[in-house]
């Protein structure tokens, strides 16, 4: 079992920047592939980032790539999402998401355990 706590949210200006971290429980983190994906009200929850088991991996939704990026500190349990350049259009509830593989997925479906969500409010 693993669970995972994100942190970080918040309301920020556009143009600003946050940082969204995602604790996790468990001995396997390191092992696991993670994701962050996001959902806007009345929106299907959509795909942001992965990054592999290692780190050495990332892979960025178009919408995001250039602004935003992904890491983690496999030593803290920790993965992390920087966003910088932030848009009225990111505003969402944004989700980590844990793999039980190596590899990256940017499928919603590939990933078995999920945080409970933090709000990013981006204001014009």
């Amino acid at each position: 079992q693993v669970q995972l706590v994100e942190s970080g949210g918040g309301l920020v200006q556009a143009g600003g920047s946050l940082r969204l971290s995602c604790a996790a429980s468990g001995r396997t983190f390191s092992s696991y592939a993670m994701g962050w994906f996001r959902q806007a009200p009345g929106k299907e929850r959509e795909f942001v980032g992965t990054i592999n088991y290692s780190g050495q991996v990332t892979n960025y939704a178009d919408s995001v790539k250039g602004r935003f990026t992904i890491s983690r500190d496999n030593a803290k349990n920790t993965v992390y999402l920087q966003m910088n350049s932030l848009k009225p259009e990111d505003t969402a509830v944004y989700y980590c998401a844990a793999r039980v593989s190596q590899r990256t997925s940017w499928v919603k479906y590939d990933y078995g355990y999920w945080g409970q969500g933090t709000q990013v409010t981006v204001s014009s």
